[in-house]
């Protein structure tokens, strides 16, 4: 008796859990908005069944949910305008026809994006330093935001 074979199709998708695509970075821009072509690549990778189950649990949520409030629309709104688009060229220009946010607004987005948490956010700086440990990455010393957590965890600095 040996271990069971597993299919090709089990293979594939164990080889492509394995080896996760990264979305963009955070700190990205498209059309003024920081985060913007990150969440786009989350949407991607998802409907292509590709979005590594790390990302799961705050899919829509956390800093995806902080772009939506910031644009004011909807996960399932992107969601279809991502399904129903081939380049990020077309997304931006859904998001520049529907989304009526200042120029004002998208600096202050970008600011609490590269800002979180704040230095004096206790609560805040534990999640980080708990995220941190959680990734191996407590001696990084420059990792201060969860933006700076996200690129050291995909590989980026």
């Amino acid at each position: 008796m040996g271990m069971p074979t597993r299919t090709a199709r089990e293979t594939t998708l164990s080889s492509k859990m394995n080896n996760p695509i990264y979305p963009r970075s955070p700190r990205e821009t498209m059309d003024g908005w920081t985060y913007l072509p990150r969440y786009i690549d989350k949407i991607r990778l998802h409907l292509a069944g590709r979005l590594h189950p790390d990302y799961q649990p705050n899919f829509g949520k956390g800093f995806d949910g902080l772009w939506l409030k910031a644009a004011g629309v909807t996960h399932e709104q992107m969601i279809e305008v991502v399904k129903n688009s081939i380049t990020d060229g077309q997304v931006c220009d859904w998001v520049r026809q529907h989304v009526t946010e200042s120029t004002a607004g998208k600096a202050a987005h970008r600011e609490a994006m590269l800002n979180h948490p704040a230095p004096d956010d206790a609560a805040g700086q534990e999640r980080l330093r708990q995220r941190k440990a959680e990734s191996g990455l407590a001696g990084r010393d420059d990792i201060k935001i969860f933006a700076d957590l996200i690129d050291a965890d995909e590989k980026r600095t």
